[in-house]
């Protein structure tokens, strides 16, 4: 009994430990079409008979409200719009959002291109990619989307700004 309890916990360290030790994720894949857009980086996406809220992962556009954010909600359209896509994803995050990669048929990899465009920011807290840091260093270079902006404010900062503004007039967002 006991050698077979020793098998068992062999066996688990070499299935499980490897992917632990070397940090390997599971990534999974869905595929589908947005039903609707939440902002620049998150939409509703139909897969089969399940609606899937998807956050973009290591992007982050302007917030309703934000310079550019209506722009950068109208550019994820443009590059949705009538496409199947493709969403890669490893995690939720704590609002229940897969956050992912997404691609259209013919390979797009869609939060590059909102970088690239100039409708996001490389979200280098959640991220390391370097394609996506090279692709804000080009959109800034190019002065294109939201770099026409002779200051714009990163989302992550103006989220911020009003956050502790609501906290100085008193409004909690609770009756």
């Amino acid at each position: 009994m006991r050698n077979l309890f020793l098998l068992f916990v062999f066996s688990f360290l070499c299935f499980w430990g490897t992917s632990l030790v070397t940090g390997q994720v599971s990534v999974k894949s869905i595929k589908g079409r947005v039903v609707r857009i939440i902002d620049g980086d998150t939409f509703d996406f139909l897969s089969g008979s399940t609606v899937y809220r998807i956050r973009l992962a290591g992007i982050d556009c302007p917030e309703k409200g934000q310079p550019f954010g209506s722009r950068a909600k109208e550019e994820l359209g443009k590059w949705c719009a009538g496409k199947h896509l493709i969403v890669k994803y490893t995690l939720k995050d704590r609002n229940g959002r897969l956050i992912g990669d997404v691609y259209s048929s013919n390979n797009e990899w869609l939060n590059y291109q909102m970088v690239q465009t100039g409708f996001a920011w490389h979200f280098k807290k959640y991220s390391s990619s370097r394609q996506l840091a090279e692709a804000e260093v080009y959109a800034r270079t190019k002065r294109v989307g939201l770099w026409k902006d002779p200051d714009p404010v990163a989302p992550w900062l103006w989220r911020s700004l009003h956050k502790s503004r609501k906290k100085s007039q008193g409004v909690t967002g609770k009756m």
